[in-house]
């Protein structure tokens, strides 16, 4: 049987692009470029709680490290370092070679330094620490968006909340449907290029993780702003194209959840910058509603004009 040591330098040691010393020291080094500033996040997924235990490692891979980028993107930040810990129940090797080779495809696509980590014995959890570098006073945070100032979404989110009732049995998908929406679930697309591509035009931005209107009010909270958004702008094309019921597909998209799409606000004339990058990186971004003054409150402009608040918001692992 491997040791943890044999593990380590088998399937997580590879050369490093940015990092001074990397994995198979204490700590490792690392040097941020003149005038950045290191933006981190940690995120961790558990069997039973964020996938199922016998989801397909390869993917697994892919995903743990993705969620990370994804909130370095929310940031402006572009990705450059990742930490990795590691709790196993066996050190099965066929499904930690698979693991590995998905997280370093996902490393390798947005060139991030595995940079060191920790592997233990215990119930399946996977825990990822990723840094990244931007422009001293340039990151995009939740705290700046202001009345008046248009809601935007990228992507199609709602897919992962679509392919994880598939899953169930919740719900059937056309085959195309089920394909895309399952992809969107386990092979998330951190909008890497967009959040770079967006600083200067966005002023408050977030991903969305727990839900559209979930992840809405924390900017909400944070930039004591109000919001309406406009049920009949929601991009529900591409859920309705799955097989999804218009009530299911706006239910996924607003409170789903796992997408890890770009959440943001911008100033209305930033409208035609913000839609020839769109243009340019082949990335749909919808304008959804509205800011407004009325600090924290959330509502919903019907199909039928009438203003709505929602009854729920998205995932909480406590609720």
């Amino acid at each position: 049987m491997p040791s943890e040591f044999d593990l380590i330098r088998r399937y997580f040691t590879r050369s490093a692009r940015h990092t001074e010393l990397a994995v198979g020291d204490d700590a490792a080094l690392i040097a941020p470029a003149s005038g950045m500033q290191l933006a981190a996040t940690t995120d961790m997924l558990v069997a039973g709680t964020h996938f199922f235990p016998d989801t397909d490692p390869h993917d697994l891979g892919w995903k743990t490290l993705a969620v990370n980028l994804s909130d370095l993107a929310a940031m402006g930040a572009q990705p450059r370092w990742a930490l990795l810990a590691l709790s196993l129940p066996e050190p099965d090797e066929t499904w930690i070679a698979a693991f590995a080779a998905g997280l370093f495809e996902c490393a390798d696509t947005f060139e991030t330094d595995l940079a060191g980590g920790d592997t233990t014995r215990g119930p399946l959890t996977l825990s990822v620490t990723a840094l990244g570098e931007v422009p001293a006073g340039a990151a995009l945070t939740r705290t700046g968006a202001r009345p008046g100032d248009d809601l935007w979404v990228s992507g199609a989110p709602g897919r992962a909340a679509l392919g994880l009732a598939h899953l169930r049995g919740e719900l059937q998908l056309s085959p195309e449907g089920a394909r895309a929406c399952l992809a969107a679930l386990h092979r998330p697309q951190p909008r890497v290029s967009a959040g770079l591509a967006l600083r200067g035009l966005a002023s408050a931005m977030l991903d969305v993780s727990d839900g559209v209107l979930g992840d809405l009010q924390h900017i909400l909270d944070r930039s004591a702003v109000g919001a309406i958004v406009e049920a009949g702008k929601l991009p529900i094309a591409p859920l309705l194209e799955a097989g999804a019921s218009p009530e299911t597909a706006c239910a996924a998209l607003l409170t789903g959840g796992d997408d890890y799409e770009l959440l943001f606000a911008a100033p209305p004339a930033r409208r035609a910058g913000i839609e020839a990058l769109s243009g340019r990186l082949g990335l749909p971004f919808t304008r959804i509603g509205r800011l407004s003054q009325a600090a924290g409150d959330l509502q919903l402009r019907e199909a039928d004009g009438r203003l709505t608040r929602p009854a729920r918001l998205g995932y909480d692992h406590f609720r």
